[in-house]
């Protein structure tokens, strides 16, 4: 409803031979070729061709519809073109050489983020043992204070006309077993539903859910083993609170495994990538492809 750390190995082959092939077709991007076919627009020695708008040519679009994009398309390219060429001429030479320093290092930095990320992807270990979540929850807990309540509750909502209003609400407040199956056994009947009672949900969430709830009278009705029938123009509102979580409570567990998970999972990366970047530093000095030249006293 509502609701083990890993020995660092060395570059696969595969992945240098990708990079190696991304970086082919970069420069064949840089320096292409004119197609056999011709063009279809010019601006200077810059030409466009067929094979530059094909995603365009193939978009799901009536003839006139498609025309119009590929007409916009283009020019929008020679007013880019137009534009590069001006500033060429106009720029100072001190700007120029700056820009061309902030392309060079975005393409270095475009390159080696790739590089970096397939490596993780291949070396990563990304598995979190429920030991692991918990060790670091009773460490860390302090840090997960809760900014809204959360609350534990089974919930239906029924329509206006419906008939045995109150054989649900003995069933829903006992839930035994037996409850359980004859609820969900008619649950299509419900407008909406939720008997997942260890499930935490923010207070907002169920503001949204139950219109009659509001911020102003929540405390009333949203508190530990209580249950409540609302009711508006839509439909008749039933829940049984199961537990809650006040502001300014530590977060359970269960709440933010998914954040704490994450967490683990970004410190194993970061430190992943710093071995990666000491073993880098350290072969390139042993082969001697990197040296740091000391300045004479």
């Amino acid at each position: 409803m509502i609701f083990h750390r890993r020995k660092l190995f060395r570059v696969p082959v595969f992945i240098g031979t990708i990079i190696l092939a991304v970086m082919v077709i970069s420069c064949d991007g840089l320096f292409k070729k004119e197609p056999d076919s011709e063009p279809l627009a010019r601006v200077g020695d810059a030409y466009l061709y067929k094979e530059d708008i094909e995603s365009l040519l193939n978009a799901p679009l009536n003839q006139q519809d498609s025309a119009s994009l590929v007409t916009n398309y283009i020019n929008n390219w020679a007013v880019k073109q137009l534009l590069f060429s001006k500033a060429q001429i106009n720029l100072t030479e001190e700007e120029i050489a700056a820009f061309e320093r902030l392309v060079a290092n975005y393409r270095i930095d475009l390159f080696t983020r790739a590089y970096k990320e397939a490596l993780v992807l291949r070396g990563e270990d990304t598995t979190i043992t429920n030991s692991q979540l918990q060790r670091f929850y009773e460490e860390e807990k302090e840090n997960f204070i809760l900014k809204e309540k959360l609350v534990q509750l089974r919930f239906i909502q029924l329509p206006k006309q419906f008939l045995n209003k109150n054989e649900v609400i003995v069933k829903l407040q006992r839930f035994n077993e037996e409850d359980e199956i004859f609820l969900d056994s008619i649950g299509v009947q419900f407008t909406k539903l939720n008997f997942n009672d260890s499930l935490w949900i923010p207070v907002s969430r169920i503001i949204q859910e139950i219109p009659p709830l509001t911020f102003e009278n929540e405390d009333r009705y949203l508190k530990k083993s209580q249950f409540f029938e609302l009711e508006d123009s839509v439909g008749v509102y039933l829940g049984k609170i199961a537990e809650v979580r006040s502001i300014n409570e530590i977060a359970p567990l269960t709440y933010i495994k998914p954040t704490i998970r994450q967490v683990l999972l970004n410190r194993r990366k970061l430190e992943f990538m710093r071995r990666l970047e000491t073993e880098i530093l350290d072969e390139a000095v042993k082969r001697k492809e990197f040296e740091i030249y000391e300045k004479e006293k």
